[in-house]
């Protein structure tokens, strides 16, 4: 079956800023006693579940034979072509103290490639988006990567460690490194935003491990169709299901990676 992916885009855009809006107004009155903790600081929220049973109800209507990988698991449908992949609150730690970057993350995998992605930042309320065939977007206008190609002159994001400490020492080697040969790290709290913002030029690039589908997806595609590219700590391909990402614009990207693969690859 053949969809037209900018129109399916379209209107999964709009369900998923009509929920952003949704969560915007439920954080004016969070009830903090919710909040459930699957790990070390690894934490749910009832609002998290909320907006993703949005996402499923919205998403089924407009792709009924699409199945789901989501985050809090609201939906067991498996597509046998389409599947969506759900972070309902991207940044849930930044959510519950009120902080931003907090982020909505939607996908759209055909088969094994990613096709469509979505990034909508609640707060400030910048949604980015492609499709397949795209360019990349933010709020209707054209992104891109940077063409910076040398250390010192990128700004580099990556996300620390607060649950999965089985390759802090490389990690911290790896920080090292950037924060003395670059122009500085940040640390945003949702790696779906720091993905969309390596697409959209202001990060040059990310690195980080201990990641899940639905917090790569959306941002991943955002940077190809922006001219990035992307890879595991290997140099490969798997980043998506490895949970280890790397992502840069396209003129830094081997340097970038090479740091990276030499510091924490197998």
């Amino acid at each position: 079956m053949n969809i037209d992916l900018k129109e399916v885009c379209k209107a999964a855009r709009k369900l998923v800023i009509e929920t952003g809006n949704f969560l915007n107004k439920e954080r004016q009155h969070f009830q903090s006693d919710k909040i459930e903790v699957k790990g070390k600081s690894d934490y749910v929220t009832y609002l998290d579940k909320a907006s993703e049973e949005r996402l499923v109800k919205g998403l089924s209507t407009l792709l009924p034979e699409a199945g789901f990988i989501a985050e809090e698991g609201t939906s067991d449908k498996k597509g046998e072509v389409y599947n969506w992949i759900i972070d309902p609150i991207d940044g849930t730690t930044n959510f519950i103290h009120g902080l931003t970057p907090h982020a909505i993350s939607v996908a759209l995998m055909h088969d094994k490639t990613l096709v469509m992605g979505i990034v909508h930042e609640i707060s400030h309320g910048e949604t980015f988006y492609a499709w397949e065939g795209s360019k990349a977007y933010r709020n209707g206008e054209e992104v891109s990567v940077t063409d910076k190609a040398k250390h010192q002159e990128a700004l580099v994001a990556t996300g620390l460690p607060f649950t999965n400490f089985s390759q802090r020492d490389n990690f911290m080697n790896t920080l090292s490194f950037f924060m003395e040969n670059t122009q500085g790290i940040r640390r945003m709290g949702s790696a779906a935003i720091d993905l969309a913002y390596v697409a959209c030029g202001r990060f040059e690039a990310f690195w980080e491990y201990g990641l899940h589908p639905w917090d790569i997806a959306a941002g991943a595609f955002l940077i190809q169709q922006a001219g990035g590219q992307l890879c595991d700590f290997n140099g490969d391909d798997d980043y998506l299901f490895s949970g280890n990402v790397v992502a840069a614009n396209s003129n830094y990207f081997k340097t970038f990676s090479e740091v990276v693969k030499e510091r924490m690859g197998n």
